[in-house]
């Protein structure tokens, strides 16, 4: 045979290229290592909490199913009642706190000021240290005899005749946990928000003050609809944290006084853990879900909803 017509044969793949080569198989082996990763620590604590939310499991016992009765129970409970009810106001106080005041940061360092990036590292600090540690710090500041405020106040300024107690009457020790919870908050949405800021072009700002808009009506109309979807992103973000708060709460009151600061966190752990009871800790856990699911749904359909940033319809 002519040596110009020889063409050389392709060896046969072997059955292992052919199985690799098959795109259900390759998608199935780059997927197994996150979806067991997902069901070894995600998936099956969460189903075996919702299971034991329908026990009357004990710590040390195995317990026996009994349907809705830890919900019915937990309905004519005035504890846990009061704990949704203060878990629903600390999240909406606290929030609009974080949002207000991060915003404001944000737009602040987003101008051309002396030590900005002073600044920026200086306002990150709160988020950097640990929660517990912070927490414990904010009780010292709250502690009723050691506080460094009631030092201030009552023995170098002389306005006062005796120290506060921050945290030994209800709403006292309320105000005091979201002011703790919105110092630590701030940094996040400050951080992000201005991450947000510095992708909006200035020329849009210019050609808005050539116009003479207002500095109000440049954020109305500029400012707040271009940072719409991290505006989105961080609300939702900033209430699921702030619902459920734990370290935070249980570091500086444990839940009192005479369970007055419970969040619905805070009494599922107490109810859980210390008190031994671990469907009715499950079952309060469980009542968490659907709300933290409907903060997650308006953050997608929030996200999803932008028609003025597309250009055109979105349905």
């Amino acid at each position: 045979m002519d040596a110009s017509t020889w063409v050389a044969k392709r060896p046969e793949p072997t059955a292992l290229a052919r199985l690799f080569d098959y795109k259900p198989f390759l998608i199935a082996v780059c997927l197994f290592p996150a979806v067991g990763l997902l069901m070894a620590f995600l998936t099956y604590p969460l189903g075996l909490g919702v299971y034991l939310a329908f026990t009357d499991t004990q710590i040390g016992g195995n317990g026996k199913w009994v349907g809705l009765e830890n919900f019915i129970d937990l309905m004519e409970d005035p504890i846990f009642l009061q704990s949704v009810w203060w878990t629903f106001v600390y999240t909406a106080i606290a929030t609009v706190g974080k949002f207000a005041l991060g915003l404001w940061l944000a737009l602040l360092l987003n101008d051309n000021i002396p030590f900005k990036s002073a600044i920026r590292a200086i306002i990150l600090l709160p988020y950097i240290v640990p929660t517990v540690l912070s927490a414990i710090a904010w009780w010292w500041i709250y502690d009723p005899q050691f506080s460094i405020i009631s030092y201030v106040v009552v023995d170098q300024l002389g306005l006062r005749d005796r120290y506060y107690d921050f945290l030994g009457e209800p709403w006292p020790a309320r105000w005091s946990l979201i002011v703790a919870n919105i110092w630590r908050g701030i940094p996040f949405v400050a951080i992000t928000l201005l991450a947000g800021l510095q992708t909006i072009s200035p020329s849009l700002y210019e050609a808005a003050m050539l116009d003479g808009a207002s500095g109000w009506q440049r954020f109305r109309r500029i400012t707040a609809p271009l940072l719409m979807p991290i505006l989105a992103i961080v609300m939702t973000f900033s209430v699921l944290f702030t619902f459920t708060d734990f370290q935070l709460v249980y570091a500086i009151t444990r839940g009192g006084p005479i369970n007055s600061t419970h969040l619905m966190a805070t009494l599922a752990f107490q109810r859980g853990i210390p008190a031994g009871q671990l469907g009715e800790g499950a079952a309060i856990a469980v009542a968490m879900i659907p709300f933290l699911v409907f903060a997650t749904l308006f953050s997608y359909y929030a996200l999803g909803n932008r028609k003025w940033q597309q250009g055109s319809d979105n349905d």
